[in-house]
């Protein structure tokens, strides 16, 4: 008989959420396996992480570790002790993380102490950047992984440059599954509506990465460069965007429309029926690309090169010029490319994937 095993997912921001919840569903289809949900709580506010549960019917977490904010240093340390007691009690067979923040990275260096094999879900992408504190996030967890689940042929051949083959699975990207899942969703949303918004009449915008957001000389000239823009820009406000601007004393102009983060659904409207979206998000950036909207990275470099091969990504930078050059471009020629990238089963890939891996150490 078939032994059940018990998997530990950890998460605690955004974008891992919606990465699992369709990990968590699938999961419910595997009668030997157990999911338990560890959330670190390093996004605490409601709209970043209460309302992503309740809409995307994931179920409530069975440890809340309420790590909140703090130093990189100590918002680590937290996690990592409080981890090592819940791990310890529970037990699990197997830990997932997913993506590269801090969570992520907490969750790697607890297991490895704890001794408890590790699966990274979007294992091997690489912006080469080193500066960044998401892609050291991104290195250090592959290297001890014993699970590597890549969402494109690209995150394989980075992973086999650098040596790692033994575990490396590409299983598709769980984040556009999640996009096909929710698409009749998003069309029935209101968002639009509640803020008397046109289709293509308007450009989304997020920043929230921390070379943008720690920089007060970067972030007020995002904020005057959309403010000069040729058309209403909608800024749902990261909570740690909108700290840094209150602390400079930075005020948008009336072109900026500011307002509080949105529910995954709502923010897929966002976006499919915006003129263009400006981000520093790498979700984002595939979401764009994945809905055919042109969409300008305010970055240096990407880690989804996918979404700039297809067309519909240009890296830009915070150069108003490059800015601006990208959205003319894309005023007048639109990609042909329907989408990047091919859909469907990689939570059941990564699950049966796991399974074969946890029978054969017994």
């Amino acid at each position: 008989m078939t032994k059940r095993f018990k998997i530990a997912h950890i998460v605690g921001a955004r974008p891992q959420f919606v990465k699992m919840a369709l990990v968590i569903d699938a999961a419910s289809g595997f009668k030997h396996i157990r999911s338990i949900i560890v959330h670190t709580g390093q996004h605490y506010d409601a709209g970043m992480s209460d309302v992503f549960f309740r809409d995307l019917r994931i179920p409530e977490p069975n440890y809340n570790l309420g790590v909140g904010s703090g130093s990189v240093v100590t918002q680590i340390a937290g996690m990592m002790s409080r981890l090592e007691k819940v791990l310890t009690k529970e037990a699990p067979d197997l830990i997932f993380v997913y993506g590269d923040t801090n969570s992520t990275l907490a969750g790697m260096l607890a297991a490895i102490r704890l001794n408890i094999p590790l699966a990274h879900v979007e294992a091997g992408l690489r912006s080469f950047n080193r500066a960044m504190p998401e892609e050291t996030n991104r290195v250090m967890t592959d290297r001890v992984s014993d699970l590597l689940f890549c969402p494109t042929g690209t995150a394989v051949k980075n992973l086999r440059k650098e040596g790692v083959v033994k575990g490396v699975h590409l299983t598709g990207d769980v984040m556009l599954d999640m996009l096909a899942k929710y698409v009749p969703a998003a069309r029935k949303s209101r968002v639009l509506k509640r803020l008397g918004l046109k289709r293509r009449g308007y450009y989304l915008a997020t920043v929230h990465r921390a070379a943008n957001t720690d920089d007060v000389k970067r972030l007020r000239s995002l904020l005057t460069i959309f403010g000069r823009l040729d058309k209403k820009v909608i800024f749902p406000v990261h909570p740690r965007t909108k700290k840094a601007m209150a602390k400079a004393g930075m005020v948008p102009s009336m072109n900026v429309v500011v307002i509080k983060p949105v529910p995954y659904i709502d923010m897929l409207a966002l976006e499919t029926n915006a003129a263009a979206i400006l981000t520093d998000s790498g979700g984002v950036q595939k979401e764009a690309a994945f809905f055919c909207v042109p969409c300008v990275t305010l970055r240096g470099e990407t880690e989804w090169v996918e979404t700039v091969r297809s067309g519909w990504n240009v890296v830009a930078g915070v150069s108003e010029a490059r800015i601006r050059r990208a959205l003319a471009r894309f005023t007048k020629h639109r990609p042909r490319t329907r989408t990047y990238a091919k859909t469907g089963g990689s939570a059941k890939k990564m699950l049966k994937i796991a399974l074969r891996f946890l029978e054969a150490k017994g």
